[in-house]
């Protein structure tokens, strides 16, 4: 930025303080982020469905399914390459980096995270990754927001509700929802849902699908009309539908971190990419219908057009008995999530959104059919409603986000009649998953780290605090060999410390030794060259690991030994203490600048 450029902002910032008030331009700054929310979105989808055409050109139809093998590894590789030669950063899967950003960073996104997810994510689903793309357009939002806030100097807290304005808009322009799209933000991002944040909120929504409609028309994502109104009589089989939405949603999250935890043993990307890829080539050789994110199969089930689907094989095989059918779609259920897993082992950019409704959506359908076939039952379902209802409830087990998935498949429905299913399926559907599985994709990684930010505001001040602020180094080093008139000359008469760390030559910690160990003492000069280090030092009543200790796990461990001063271990050596109440002290100020 030029200097002329540079005065001619603080010019504007001046007049901005002098004339808007921090309210008035939040709300200004949320419309504004919706719209570039909003036109990401529409970058990200039109970029895919370029790549898409390029791949379905009538030279490659003639010799098509033997390309669903090699697709999905050229994208993969230029991802890769893109990656390292270009955006030459780490990519984040996008929801769960956002979610970092917030608790740990303060909500300060880097600047490529505008526009690495905008190259990658469309190359990895364009090409066939199993993958939706609404994490990366939800990520990319959230970087826009977050590096306005920056560029106008507003604090924290006003941050992080324009990365939730963001994540709103982004939302509400992929589905044209906008009230699910503020549920979500609320829901997934733990914002606190207040006057002064709703109207952000909805603002950055508004902008945000009024920029989709301006460029997308009419045309919506899924495509459903109700032709069958809820009848009384199906309350039960919705209560049944919730308990399968989640043991489909346990088997889903248990692959996805099983396969993730597979390609982590491989630290050569290269390497994580040809088996991944090679993976994913094989599934989506053998089942088309997951090749990409699969809105197109969705879609068809809405409809009801399973042959569509079930015959979509290299094999060309035409299924006439019912449970053939239903075991083939049973089929898509169980390998979607595994052919997500890969796509993300090997690199691939995306979200599991996509795949989520896609499992959610034959889910509903098969047990619909199972209910209408069945000698069992002398009831017929609508295999539509129960597609869509199913859903809602993999949303609300997967994501754990039950809220969001009631009013996104309300207003994608055109309206409420489906309300009272939706409810009962996906709060059985959360509760249960909810039993086995403590957070979900988003937030098992941070949770595990304690870097999770929730709606409980005490853990979120703790989690934000910077750990390394509290962290005291500047204390005299004691050796097991040293003798007491050492102790005394050198870190009693030159320390304001009344403790003092013990460690041997490769500066591992051994223990403390205090004034009062030696207080009885420290005046005989007769003991001064007998008397060691070693014989006086005690070992330490907790000990705070610096990799893995979270800011609530060493206040837990403060209330549970009583003391005032901890140690901390940083790479198995000793690093400083943490006093407690240098810990509270921050504390308290991190909560009032959190409340302000």
């Amino acid at each position: 930025m030029s200097t002329s450029s540079k005065n001619l902002f603080l010019k504007f910032l001046k007049w901005r303080y002098q004339h808007i008030s921090n309210k008035q331009f939040t709300n200004i700054a949320s419309a504004v982020i919706g719209l570039l929310a909003g036109l990401g979105a529409v970058i990200l989808k039109n970029l895919t469905h370029f790549i898409q055409e390029l791949l379905e050109t009538e030279f490659i139809k003639d010799i098509h399914h033997a390309f669903y093998f090699i697709f999905p590894i050229i994208g993969l590789l230029i991802v890769l390459l893109v990656i390292n030669h270009v955006i030459k950063k780490k990519v984040g899967h996008g929801i769960p980096s956002t979610l970092y950003a917030i608790s740990k960073q303060k909500g300060i996104m880097s600047r490529h995270q505008m526009w690495s997810s905008i190259l990658t994510a469309p190359l990895t689903v364009g090409f066939g990754g199993s993958v939706g793309l609404e994490g990366p357009t939800v990520a990319t939002g959230a970087a826009l927001g977050s590096n306005f806030a920056r560029v106008f100097h507003l604090n924290q807290t006003t941050r992080t509700l324009l990365i939730g304005a963001a994540a709103a808009g982004a939302m509400s322009s992929i589905f044209k929802a906008p009230i699910a799209a503020i549920v979500f933000a609320v829901e997934i991002f733990s914002l606190e849902l207040t006057l002064a944040s709703m109207i952000p909120l909805l603002l950055a929504s508004i902008t945000a699908v009024l920029t989709s409609y301006f460029f997308f028309g009419d045309d919506v994502l899924l495509h459903f009309d109700i032709q069958e109104k809820f009848e009384l009589y199906d309350v039960m089989f919705y209560v049944l539908l919730g308990v399968v939405s989640a043991s489909v949603s346990i088997y889903f999250s248990k692959v996805y971190f099983s396969i993730g935890n597979f390609f982590k043993k491989f630290a050569s990307p290269y390497k994580r990419l040809l088996i991944g890829g090679i993976l994913l080539g094989i599934i989506v050789y053998f089942v088309p219908p997951l090749f990409g994110e699969g809105f197109k199969t969705i879609n068809n089930i809405l409809k009801g057009n399973i042959n569509e689907i079930v015959s979509n094989n290299i094999f060309n095989f035409v299924a006439e008995d019912i449970w053939v059918v239903i075991g083939l779609l049973v089929g898509l259920i169980l390998f979607k999530i595994v052919a997500t897993s890969f796509t993300f082992g090997a690199g691939g950019i995306g979200g599991v959104f996509a795949p989520t409704l896609f499992t959610g959506s034959i889910t509903g359908y098969v047990f619909a059919m199972i209910i209408n076939y069945s000698n069992v039952f002398n009831h017929q379902l609508s295999s539509t409603n129960f597609a869509m209802v199913g859903m809602a409830g993999l949303m609300a087990g997967i994501l754990q986000a039950p809220l969001t998935a009631i009013f996104l498949i309300a207003e994608i429905t055109g309206g409420y009649e489906l309300f009272i299913p939706l409810m009962i399926v996906s709060s059985i559907s959360f509760l249960i998953t909810r039993h086995y599985i403590p957070h979900n994709i988003y937030a098992a990684e941070l949770a595990k780290k304690g870097q999770l930010i929730t709606h409980d505001k005490d853990k979120n001040v703790l989690m934000m605090l910077d750990i390394d602020k509290v962290i005291e180094t500047n204390f005299v080093i004691l050796t097991p060999e040293m003798l007491l008139g050492e102790i005394v000359n050198t870190a009693v008469a030159k320390s304001s410390r009344n403790h003092f760390p013990v460690v041997n030559e490769e500066h591992e910690f051994l223990g403390i030794l205090t004034v009062n160990d030696i207080r009885g003492i420290m005046f005989d000069k007769s003991l001064y060259d007998t008397v060691k280090v070693r014989s006086l030092m005690q070992s330490a009543s907790d000990i705070i690991y610096y990799e893995k200790d979270s800011a609530e796990v060493i206040l837990n461990k403060f209330k549970s030994s009583g003391a005032w001063n901890l140690v901390v271990i940083k790479d198995g050596k000793y690093f400083g203490f943490i006093s407690k109440s240098r810990l509270l002290t921050a504390y308290r100020r991190k909560l009032i600048q959190v409340t302000n």
